[in-house]
């Protein structure tokens, strides 16, 4: 279980004189885990905590840039929990925050505002209006306030530094394996089902579909998936994620998930679908039977992709 704060200035005792983890932390690959990790092999007495931002700094700075999340702050939340944090400051990235000095983050947020007891970034956190504090300062001002530093290396692999920027780049390329070895899990798309044009239903595959919304869209094509139901059932299934050419084309970004021997109401439920295999890209058939036809060779393919995952696995 995780608990969210949202206000620096009114943080509960039991909330305060955690150890504490810095960062955006979009994705929560392996990377961030190490970060983690030595928040809590530092003190492992205290609690284990995150501080972020939502929204993203980049989001509130760039508004207008294409959508970029690996991680919402739902799915940020559930798998920092997964790692064991059960405190996360995530405090509202507004324009007055953005204004915030690095010494004022350091004195007034970090130490009187959550308490920490000790922090842990990676090498190149940067914090501070213009971000103009980095990890020298940090270190220098945290230790004068008694406050504790473990500063994490990059984790690299055979191919270099694992990013988030990287993992976008593979989904966008089509890659979602390589992707889950650097988030050490698949790639989850997390949102409300909503209402469609049930065209999928009268050929025989009926979706839940998923709104792209702020996540960073993968290749656009047909993936071998899973979806976690909120009652806890873990579905496997084929998924389109892309604007369906053959029947609304021009139409907006979004995953739409047939979810294979299942029979149910989903709409306005929260579903997490994770991406274990990309099949084939979009493209626009010429009939409606072309289409019924070659979903039908998806299905049979996801079907035999996941065959080796076991039912509980996401």
């Amino acid at each position: 279980m995780i608990t969210i704060v949202r206000d620096w200035r009114e943080v509960p005792a039991p909330l305060r004189g955690a150890s504490v983890a810095l960062g955006n932390f979009d994705g929560v690959h392996r990377g961030h885990v190490e970060v983690l990790a030595a928040a809590h092999q530092a003190r492992p007495d205290a609690p284990r905590a995150v501080l972020s931002f939502a929204p993203h700094p980049r989001e509130f700075f760039r508004p207008d840039d294409p959508p970029f999340r690996l991680t919402l702050e739902a799915e940020r939340a559930a798998a920092l929990a997964e790692q064991g944090v059960s405190i996360l400051y995530e405090l509202p990235f507004d324009r007055h925050f953005s204004t915030l000095t690095a010494e004022a983050f350091i004195g007034d947020v970090l130490h009187r505002g959550i308490g920490a007891v000790h922090l842990a970034c990676g090498a190149d956190f940067a914090f501070g209006h213009r971000r103009g504090g980095n990890v020298t300062l940090l270190r220098e001002q945290a230790e004068a306030l008694g406050i504790g530093l473990s500063v994490v290396p990059h984790l690299d692999d055979a191919e270099g530094p694992i990013s988030s920027t990287r993992i976008r780049r593979l989904l966008q390329d089509g890659y979602p394996e390589r992707a889950a070895s650097l988030l050490g899990r698949p790639h989850v798309i997390r949102g409300v089902v909503a209402h469609g044009d049930a065209r999928g239903r009268t050929i025989g595959f009926p979706t839940a579909n998923i709104a792209l919304g702020r996540h960073v869209e993968p290749a656009r094509g047909v993936y071998a998936v899973t979806a976690a139901l909120e009652d806890g059932r873990i579905v496997k299934g084929v998924a389109n994620i892309g604007r369906r050419p053959t029947v609304a084309d021009g139409a907006i970004a979004r995953v739409e998930a047939h979810l294979f021997d299942f029979a149910g109401d989903l709409y306005g439920q929260e579903i997490a679908v994770s991406l274990h295999h990309f099949l084939r890209d979009e493209r626009k058939f010429e009939s409606f039977d072309a289409l019924r036809r070659q979903i039908g060779l998806d299905a049979d393919e996801a079907r035999q992709v996941l065959a080796g995952i076991a039912p509980d696995q996401p």
